[in-house]
């Protein structure tokens, strides 16, 4: 196991931000009260996150188990202002991922001709890990909403009256903030549920933007030093306290057609992303999906997702919104 941060509330009710080590144990930081500032705190001293966060003595030992069950475990990152938190992610960069989606748009497309989600697979396998200092192959990208979507652990993950899905993505994300120079800095790996509506974006490929934009589920802890070269883990949907849906997944560059440095390139390529104090948490796609095995959800569905080495469980019970009509006002 390695060194990870969990963002939590304590018994007062106030911010802390806990370390915890290899063995498990967990402590509550005194330099600084939530990830973001640890981190630009670390920038700024020339620091890792976990020399910026031993520079002084730990404090308390915390109880993160207890700290979930009383609900009292936040999202691993978040930003002061949402707005400067982006969130985004690539598809179809997990081998066996274009299976799902070619099933979705095949009807739409000649028998004896590849729809665009297999090519854009296909590109990824062919070109996804490129030597060191190369380029490789572009991969799908999506825009998923700003920091108020995140959801964290044990909250529920809300889906639009509108949707005409809501269904689960287990998936490891990576966490960055933007330095003062424009570097982007990746802060660690997240466990997420990249919530998703499958059935409208089976309804029309051209769809997939409107699909992706619903809430994301963020795990108790954000993992530190680079993901291991394979992930692997168990999703599953609970309901009326039975499994009714379950199955492993797979992450880690040994199970991905492309290369996660590829991945970052591709998305910080862009000056826009770069922008000094923002965070970015990327999604890096998934092969395993309840909708693929013709699953429907209903409300009040709890999603679990786990997977080693993140030694913490990401639940979110599923809440559908009430209906609300938009009106436009001229001025």
């Amino acid at each position: 196991m390695t060194t990870s941060f969990v963002q939590f509330l304590d018994a007062g009710g106030q911010r802390a931000l806990a370390l915890v080590d290899v063995s498990g144990q967990a402590r509550k930081v005194t330099a600084a009260a939530t990830l973001i500032d640890l981190a630009n705190a670390a920038i700024m001293a020339g620091r890792t996150l976990i020399e910026a966060a031993t520079q002084g003595p730990l404090g308390d030992v915390v109880d993160i188990a207890l700290a979930l069950e009383q609900d009292r475990i936040l999202a691993p990152i978040d930003h002061p202002d949402p707005a400067h938190l982006v969130l985004t992610g690539t598809g179809l960069t997990h081998l066996g991922s274009a299976e799902g989606r070619d099933k979705m748009h095949k009807a739409a497309a000649a028998a004896d001709k590849p729809t665009d989600s297999m090519r854009m697979f296909l590109m990824g396998v062919e070109g996804g890990k490129p030597a060191a200092g190369q380029v490789g192959a572009q991969p799908e990208w999506f825009y998923k909403g700003d920091g108020s979507h995140v959801v964290g652990p044990s909250q529920s993950l809300t889906s639009p009256a509108f949707a005409l899905d809501g269904g689960e993505e287990p998936e490891i994300a990576g966490v960055y903030l933007i330095g003062p120079d424009q570097t982007p800095w990746r802060l660690g790996f997240c466990l997420a549920n990249e919530f998703s509506d499958h059935v409208t974006e089976r309804g029309n490929y051209l769809w997939l933007a409107h699909s992706k934009l619903r809430q994301a589920a963020l795990g108790p802890e954000l993992l530190t030093g680079p993901l291991p070269d394979s992930v692997r883990g168990t999703s599953r949907i609970v309901r009326n306290d039975a499994v009714v849906w379950e199955k492993p997944f797979l992450s880690g560059e040994a199970n991905m057609s492309h290369a996660i440095a590829n991945l970052e390139h591709h998305h910080f390529k862009y000056d826009l992303f770069r922008r000094p104090g923002d965070v970015h948490v990327h999604f890096f796609g998934t092969a395993t999906l309840s909708f693929s095995d013709g699953f429907s959800t209903e409300a009040g569905d709890v999603f679990e997702i786990q997977a080693e080495p993140f030694r913490y469980p990401l639940r979110n019970r599923l809440a559908h919104a009430q209906s609300r009509a938009v009106q436009v006002r001229s001025l």
